[in-house]
């Protein structure tokens, strides 16, 4: 009679599971050899320096940053910048078809080799290789670790957020205690509470040049504030029938001078754009069927807004007229977000702090920042991403096409809650009710990964100004920061005693805000 093993124990399987990983993880193949690699700037696409000689096997990401800083005149470590690299297949569109991406460039991961000469290129080691190379950032976000301030003061949950788009010292929330209420993030204490709303506010949005404070509540009110007396700015803005979903600012280069206007969308199907200085409507976008869940006003002179009733659509900004309809969804759509969204939000401000002095500077810079943020291969271009309850997302350019750029984003089991560019443009983060965030590539559509963690509803997600970290919200009470390029999680954070629904991170990277169902502000710095 045989003897019948006992079935492995779990120490017994992760053992063989470790043993088969290391004889998996071998060296790859690199041959002898050099290559040769002009670099041109995305952007412009100017060359930068000479073509240079480069051994394969020293051919990395990581390498070429350096080559590149160097050609650059980047001596000084805290001016060298890190950058993506892309590479233009020989035969164009046929390649690209293969893989997805409509422009047939390659975003060249790891190493030259590996990427482009072994990934099936025709490109040879006897070629010159031209790599389009763009900024990840200007400077380096470190991962939020603790909780530097935890802050009571509201009387309900704690429904938005957002910082200024000047610094991380002071924040604003929205709260179903009819308040709003900015915050001294340096000190971790209350600065003013705003007063007015009569029911919940459920949008807050800084304008860009930060001298004011929109709010949007259940009363169908818009109010304004100033945000360095926590004073009104006049009387409500009435004309909405139902309450407030969203808000949005013009963009500053495009603003008449000393005329701010802000955009809201609301239940009662329309948006309407206030004068900020006059407050009164100057328009009313009606053309929905439903309910407008969210609206972004774009830095080329549209503003997008999505509905219930299955729909995205696009509005001249100066006229007001209609322009596309945009339709793909087969259930109502729940969030937009523009490549550009980052770049609006913080108009003339950067990381050095620096303000111009002039209105005109301040235009300029406004204007400049858009510019290089935006232009790819000499050209302007503003993306949109739709969320709906469909469980997909769709990518859109508007100014060139009424139809998807691709086929649906599909991977989420539930419906998507919540999307975001990250400030470059480059990736695109999605939140949903599976529990999930997953990260998709902005130029192709190409999903990348899954963030797994989080045991409850994703509500929100908000990137680090690098693009390099992403932040998440959840049910669950927790908030997650996560390695983007790993797609690995960074670091827990515990601290929230229940749902978390708001999160930001602030543009100069140094905190994270996050509000909720227990409500208490939280601020999360490194």
């Amino acid at each position: 009679m045989s003897t019948v093993l006992p079935p492995p124990t779990k120490r017994q399987k992760t053992a063989a599971s470790a043993r088969a990983a290391e004889q998996q993880d071998v060296e790859p193949f690199v041959p002898e050899g050099s290559v040769r690699i002009q670099f041109v700037d995305r952007t412009t696409g100017q060359a930068t320096g000479p073509a240079i000689s480069v051994k394969l096997a020293d051919a990395s990401v990581k390498n070429l940053e350096h080559i590149l800083n160097d050609l650059q005149g980047h001596d000084d470590v805290a001016e060298r910048i890190p950058y993506r690299f892309f590479h233009q297949r020989a035969n164009g569109n046929k390649d690209a078809d293969e893989v997805g991406d409509a422009d047939g460039l390659l975003d060249v991961k790891g190493d030259i080799y590996s990427s482009i000469i072994a990934g099936g290129s025709r490109q040879t080691t006897e070629d010159e290789l031209v790599l389009q190379y763009s900024p990840q950032a200007v400077f380096r976000v470190q991962a939020v670790s603790r909780c530097s301030a935890a802050i009571s003061g509201h009387g309900e949950p704690i429904l938005a957020t957002q910082f200024s788009p000047a610094s991380s010292s002071r924040m604003v929330t929205g709260s179903g205690d009819s308040t709003a209420r900015i915050w001294d993030c340096d000190t971790g204490t209350p600065v003013h509470t705003l007063k007015g709303h009569r029911s919940w506010v459920l949008a807050v949005s800084w304008s860009p040049d930060d001298s004011m404070i929109a709010t949007g509540s259940m009363d169908n009110t818009v109010r304004l504030w100033d945000p360095s007396t926590g004073e009104a700015l006049g009387d409500q803005l009435k004309g909405h029938t139902r309450w407030i979903n969203s808000l949005s600012w013009e963009p500053y280069h495009l603003q008449q001078p000393g005329r701010p206007r802000v955009a809201s969308s609301s239940k009662d199907a329309t948006v309407r754009i206030w004068d900020a200085v006059s407050r009164r409507a100057d328009m009313v976008l009606s053309g929905h069927k439903d309910s407008v869940s969210c609206v972004k006003w774009g830095g080329t002179g549209f503003i997008y807004t999505a509905s219930l009733d299955k729909t995205v659509k696009v509005w001249n900004a100066s006229t007001g007229t209609l322009i596309h309809t945009l339709t793909g969804h087969s259930h109502r759509v729940n969030h937009l977000a523009l490549s550009t969204d980052f770049v609006l939000r913080m108009a003339y401000h950067d990381h050095t702090h620096t303000i111009p002095t002039t209105d005109a500077e301040k235009v300029a810079k406004a204007k400049d920042l858009f510019t290089k943020a935006a232009t790819i291969d000499g050209k302007i271009v503003e993306r949109l991403v739709s969320a709906s309850d469909d469980l997909t997302m769709l990518l859109w350019e508007p100014a060139s096409s009424t139809k998807p750029l691709h086929s649906p984003l599909r991977g989420h089991q539930k419906q998507v809650n919540h999307v975001t560019f990250s400030p470059v443009g480059l990736l695109i983060a999605s939140a949903g009710f599976d529990n999930h965030v997953k990260l998709w590539n902005a130029r192709d559509a190409r999903f990348i990964t899954t963030l797994r963690g989080h045991v409850g509803a994703v509500y929100q997600t908000a990137f680090s100004a690098d693009s390099r970290l992403l932040v998440s919200a959840s049910k669950d009470t927790t908030l997650k920061a996560w390695d983007v390029g790993t797609g690995k999680l960074k670091t827990d954070l515990p601290g929230h005693k229940d749902e978390v629904f708001a999160v930001d991170w602030s543009p100069d990277g140094l905190r994270v805000g996050s509000g909720g169902k227990d409500k208490q502000v939280r601020v999360w710095s490194n």
